[in-house]
């Protein structure tokens, strides 16, 4: 193992990334100018390998960025060291070992192999390939050799137990005695404890007999909770199964994935057409979609607005056909109340009639008799102021006659206000009369303005039917547009396509032929031949392709003649030219071909007229498909066919081999198959939309009709409407002129009777006058008169009296009758002629006021109408989506295996990552199930010893049978609540306590012993190690001495301290220190000039001398534990130049089994060296390192000994 390259990148002075070319195995030398970078090249490596830079403050990690003129900052840095691994020295399996520590001002991490790694694994892995701790001497910085050379006695001693690896038995001793004590410690815990476990179990042994019943029942418990821990084993052993039979069966699923690994490849050209299908679909199809979802935003927003509307009108008819409702519920209750008012008065009026003639009868009777009385106290009052018959007589004549010519007026008034009366009422007849005809006028306009709203509403239906129907029309035609277009596109690709595929001339020729055939209806023109045929099997498609090459553009003609026809026409029109095929003067030879399934005539697998067979023949009838060139060849020579391969390798018959490469993507049988599918789709397209076209300009025209009908209709219905209005207004005025009749006639037939009853008065007043005229004159009334005074007033009393009581009852029966007419006429009735009124007018606008009934009713046929629309063109739309997200998936699928295909390798590694990730499930799901198990497995020991029968007893139990027993054992177990439950277990567990704390006493008593053996053992082997160690130094040493010193020798000597105190054995005693302090250091003793002398101590020594000897004691200490590299950073400074000489051999001669890597400004280091590299440093404190010649080095180290 050696470094093999060192990556370096912002560390200290090299700032840029310093890739150093690999380097020599054996001994590779480092020149350069001091303060160049070549110490910061061995600290780069130090940085990697060694333990100098660990745990670095933010300071210390900021010092070994690059910190030199720049306009950047580094921010991090790293040091990659490349292994060659060949010896496989790092058990990593790997030829290389790639190992990088990064650093930055809050980061320091290190990777292994690329991959991130904890800085113990590192170390590790170091130990492992022989980076000892214990031997930090494979590294030699500058200093390093000075500092041994001025080291003292004990510092040597101190090295000597490093080399030794002391520090290893140290570190276990102390341990052992740490562990020591903790025994003792414990020991003394687990004493303390025994004592008060015997106290427990003597307390728990006298509990025993209570928990005897308790045991049972535990017993019982425990067998029942082993019996469904069990029943839970089995659960988990078969799921086991199941999982085990699912991976089973996903390997074969894997081995039948791998079978299919070879049908792929022939899946790209067709998956490539597919997806251009489908992307010309879904252009189409998005255009048709945005075109849907453009009308549906109209038709939505067109539908809002109608919704409003609608909502507004049906709120109105709510309203309206509720106040119909209402009101009509109040007219029947308002002719309710007024038949019982009318059946009430009509009980009552004769009543009050009666009360009222008789009222009438008793008042002329008391009018009468007061006529009489006042007569009477007249006459007995005239008898007083006249004095003779003649005055009086004269003053009855003039009363008499004033009288009279008052009651002859008021007989005037009474006949007028008769004649009035009859009038009036007649003219009531005729008004109502003409209220009757102006209502049933009203009445048939109604009828009428419903008649054409139902005309209107059918014809606007009509309307919005075609007006639909032409939408879809339009829709279509606006997608065969875009059909016919893109088709257009794809047949104009497609014969761009085709011409690419043959010459100019022949493209222009085929155009030609087929102008002329039509032109001039040549039937016998049958077209080019690629136009006559299909492959019935498209594997077979390169071998047709290849095959006819060139023929397939020949033009096959019935007749020469037909040929000759059409070049005359070519020629004379200059329009291109083709080769003719005329079947007339066709005659093909074809030989016999092989019967045998390995050589198939290639005119059998293609479908053509037989009419045409001759063209077929010609062209295809010499060639059989074989499966390779080797049976191709073969049946070449024994029949004498030419013979092609499925990838197009031909064999003629003459000869000739032609194969290679083929572009199926440049297929001609697969361009003309797509001219001709693109054909046929243009043509049929073409004609649909022609007949769309026609169709929507005949629909347009009905429309046109259809809304005449509709505005002379809407006319109509306006003028009877109008109509209408005008009858209203009529049969207002009607109905106020009722009313003042009615009015009339009742004050009328009041005045009659007010006049008739004045005139029975005046009569009752004239008869007493001229009864007093026929009597004398006397001066005081007769007993008879005064007896008929008397009688008068009594009979006046008597009748005031009956008339009040009349009157009374008179106005009882008034006041019902007055309040139920008052009802009738003031409320009932005039409610009821307004309750009429009012639904008379909601009835009307439910007939057909286009403001309410008619037009909510139109307004809701529109709004189906737009929601049919709508809800069809959402569900062409839902059509348009699904069928657009099914495109897409096959788009998606189409790509996905397209690319499945082209990286078919790459699949089939991700298909096995897969399988192994689909393992590892497998195998944490079995992991899950064996954790369970355990469980289970732990649960039944934890319930301890069970009882034989607890095997057997619950075998066949159902589990929830189980449960409920070991529920009910739980509900016995409560009864125990008096008793210390855990006694029993207290007392077990107490008893076990005891024996494993005895038994842990016991493993501690002969833990303690095998500590202290341990101990001594440990200072034995640290003496023996110090010894051995010393011991192969020394030998090293002289060795190593001998051969740079050819003549001289050197000795180490190992110092002992032999004066030591009682007190001092004692605390060694004490501290358990072992032998070797009775060691004081490690001296030098050498001799430059004879083998035999003493020799000189180091402190003797020129400075020369003591580096050379430090070097001595440096090479004797690698010798000891061999690196499989080694780094010296300018040991050779302070040798004489014989002694570099033979430095520098001793490394030559190392380098053989070990990599050195070295920097030196002595030429010696150079003569024996492998390969060399030179370290530059710019003006802006950049250091970088190349490799350079053993020249180059020496003409620099030359230099730089001038410079000095």
């Amino acid at each position: 193992m050696y470094i093999k390259t060192l990556t370096i990148q912002g560390f200290k002075s090299y700032r840029d990334q310093t890739q150093i070319e690999p380097f020599s195995p054996r001994h590779n030398v480092v020149v350069g100018r001091n303060g160049s970078g070549k110490s910061n090249f061995f600290a780069a490596i130090r940085f990697v390998l060694s333990d100098a830079y660990t745990s670095m403050s933010r300071e210390e990690r900021q010092s070994l960025l690059h910190e030199g003129v720049s306009v950047t900052t580094t921010l991090s840095a790293y040091v990659e060291i490349v292994f060659d691994n060949s010896d496989n020295r790092f058990p990593t399996g790997r030829d290389e070992v790639i190992l990088r520590r990064t650093i930055g001002l809050k980061k320091d991490e290190y990777s292994l192999d690329k991959k991130s790694a904890s800085k113990a694994d590192v170390m590790n892995l170091l130990e492992s390939a022989g980076f000892s701790k214990s031997n930090p001497y494979y590294i030699v910085p500058q200093g390093r050799i000075t500092a041994l050379t001025n080291a003292k006695d004990h510092e040597r001693l101190a090295l000597l137990k490093e080399v030794a690896g002391t520090k290893v038995y140290e570190q276990r001793r102390t341990e052992s005695l740490r562990i020591m004590a903790e025994t003792d410690a414990k020991r003394e815990k687990i004493n303390e404890l025994l004592d008060y476990i015997d106290t427990r179990l003597t307390e728990l042994e006298e509990e025993k007999e209570e928990l005897k019943e308790f045991q049972e029942k535990d017993k019982e418990r425990r067998c029942l909770e082993y019996a469904v821990y069990q029943r839970e084993l089995e659960e988990v052993a078969e799921a086991l199964e199941e999982i085990e039979e699912e991976r089973r069966g996903e390997v074969h699923n894997a081995n039948v994935r791998r079978e299919q690994f070879n049908d792929r490849e022939k899946q790209v050209q067709n998956l490539e057409n597919s997806i251009s299908q489908i992307r010309t679909n879904l252009t189409t199809l998005a255009l048709t979609r945005q075109g849907i979802q453009s009308e549906l935003t109209d038709l939505i927003r067109s539908r809002t607005e109608l919704q409003c509307i609608v909502a507004d009108l049906r709120n109105a008819s709510e309203r309206a056909g509720g106040k119909l409702q209402e009101l009509q519920e109040e007219l029947q209750t308002v002719q309710g109340q007024i038949a019982e008012k009318e059946q009430a008065l009509a009980e009552l009026r004769p009543e009050w009639e009666a009360h009222r003639a008789r009222e009438i009868e008793e008042k002329k009777k008391l009018d009468e008799a007061r006529a009489k009385l006042e007569a009477l106290f007249s006459k007995r009052g005239r008898m007083d102021r006249f004095r003779t018959k003649a005055d009086r007589d004269r003053y009855l004549r003039g009363e008499i006659a004033s009288v009279q010519a008052y009651r002859q007026s008021q007989e005037q008034a009474l006949i007028a206000a008769r004649e009035e009366l009859e009038n009036a009422r007649a003219s009531l007849t005729d008004l109502e009369k003409r209220v009757e005809g102006v209502q049933e006028t009203a009445k048939d306009g109604r009828a009428r303005v419903k008649q054409l709203a139902e005309e209107i509403a059918q014809l606007k239906d009509q309307h919005a039917e075609m007006s639909e129907r032409r939408k879809e029309l339009w829709r279509e035609e606006t997608k065969l547009k875009s059909l016919v277009d893109n088709e257009a596109d794809e047949l104009r690709s497609a014969e761009r396509v085709l011409a690419s595929m043959m010459d100019k001339d022949t493209g222009s020729g085929l155009k030609s032929v087929d102008d002329i055939a039509a032109r001039h209806g040549l039937d016998g023109v049958y077209g080019p031949l690629y136009r006559l045929f299909e492959v019935t099997d498209d594997k077979f498609n390169i071998a047709v392709e290849l095959t006819a090459g060139t023929s397939l553009f020949h033009v096959v003609v019935d007749t020469d003649d037909t040929a000759s026809r059409c070049l005359e026409i070519m020629i004379r029109e200059k329009r291109g030219r083709v080769t003719f095929m005329p079947l007339n003067r066709l005659h093909p030879k074809i030989p016999p071909v092989p019967n045998a399934h390995d050589a198939i005539p290639l005119i059998d697998k293609l479908r053509f007229d037989q009419s045409h067979v001759k063209a077929f023949q010609q062209v295809f009838g010499k060639t059989c498909v074989c499966r390779d060139l080797t049976i191709a060849a073969a049946y070449v020579k024994s029949h004498g066919i030419n013979t092609i391969t499925l990838d197009g390798d031909k064999v003629d018959r003459k000869g000739a081999l032609t194969g290679g490469y083929h572009d199926v993507r440049r297929s001609r049988i697969e361009a003309i198959n797509n001219l001709t599918n693109w054909k046929t789709k243009y043509n049929a397209d073409s004609q649909r939309l022609k007949e769309v076209t026609t169709t929507i300009q005949q629909l347009e025209q009905d429309i046109t009709r259809t809304m005449g009908k509709i505005q002379v209709s809407s006319n109509s219905q306006t003028q009877a409407r109008n109509s209408r209005e005008m009858m209203g207004e009529e049969m207002n005025l009607l109905n106020r002129e009722r009313e003042k009749l009615v009015t009339r006639i009742e004050k009328l037939e009041g005045e009659v009777t007010d006049l008739e009853s004045e005139l029975s008065s005046l009569d009752a007043k004239l008869q007493g006058y001229r009864a007093e005229m026929a009597s004398p004159i006397a001066h005081g009334l007769s007993n008879e008169e005064q007896e008929q005074i008397e009688e008068l007033g009594r009979e006046v009393e008597q009748r005031q009296k009956q008339l009040l009581e009349l009157g009374k009852k008179k106005n009882e029966f008034g006041s019902r009758k007055n309040l139920i007419e008052i009802e009738l006429n003031e409320n009932l009735r005039r409610r009821r002629e307004e309750l009429r009124s009012k639904i008379e007018a909601l009835g009307e606008s439910e007939a057909g006021d286009s403001s309410s009934a008619e037009d909510l009713e139109a307004r809701l046929r529109e709004l189906r109408s737009l929601s049919n629309s709508i809800e069809s063109l959402q569900k062409k739309l839902h059509d348009a989506d699904k069928e657009l997200e099914k495109l897409n998936s096959q788009l998606q699928e189409q790509r996905n295996t397209l690319e499945k295909v082209q990286n078919q390798q790459a699949e089939d590694n991700r298909g096995v990552s897969k399988q192994q990730k689909t393992t590892e499930r497998y195998l944490a799901k079995k992991q899950m199930l064996l954790s369970r198990k355990d469980e289970c497995n732990r649960k039944i020991r934890d319930l301890g010893v069970l009882p034989e029968e607890a095997f057997e007893k619950y075998t066949n139990e159902k589990l929830d049978r189980l449960v409920k027993k070991l529920h009910a054992v739980h509900e016995g177990l409560k009864k125990f609540a008096h008793v210390n439950k855990k006694a029993f277990e207290q007392y077990n567990n107490f008893t076990k306590q005891r024996d494993q704390l005895l038994s842990r006493r016991e493993e501690l008593d002969k833990s303690a012993s095998s500590i202290e053996e341990l101990v001594e053992v440990l200072d034995q082997r640290k003496d023996e190690a110090i010894e051995r160690t010393f011991k192969q130094v020394a030998k090293n040493f002289e060795e190593v001495f001998e051969k740079l010193v050819p003549a001289g020798r050197g000795r180490l000597i190992i110092q002992r301290r032999v004066d030591q105190d009682e007190e001092d054995a004692e605390e060694g005693d004490e501290t358990q220190q072992s032998s070797i302090d009775n060691y004081t250091g490690v001296s030098i003793k050498v001799s430059f000039n004879s083998k035999v002398d003493e020799g000189l101590r180091i402190q003797q020594l020129s400075g020369g001398q003591k580096s050379l000897v430090a070097l001595a004691t440096v090479f004797a200490i690698q010798k000891c534990d061999p690196a499989p590299f080694y780094l010296f950073d300018e040991i050779d400074a302070n040798l004489d130049a014989q002694y570099r000489t033979a430095v520098a051999s001793m490394i030559h001669e190392l380098s053989s089994t070990a990599q050195f890597i070295t920097t030196t400004f002595r030429p010696e280091m150079l003569v024996h060296a492998d390969k060399f590299y030179g370290v530059l440093f710019n003006n802006q404190k950049v250091s970088s390192i190349r490799s350079i010649t053993r020249e180059e080095a020496m003409e620099f180290v030359e230099q730089e000994a001038q410079a000095q």
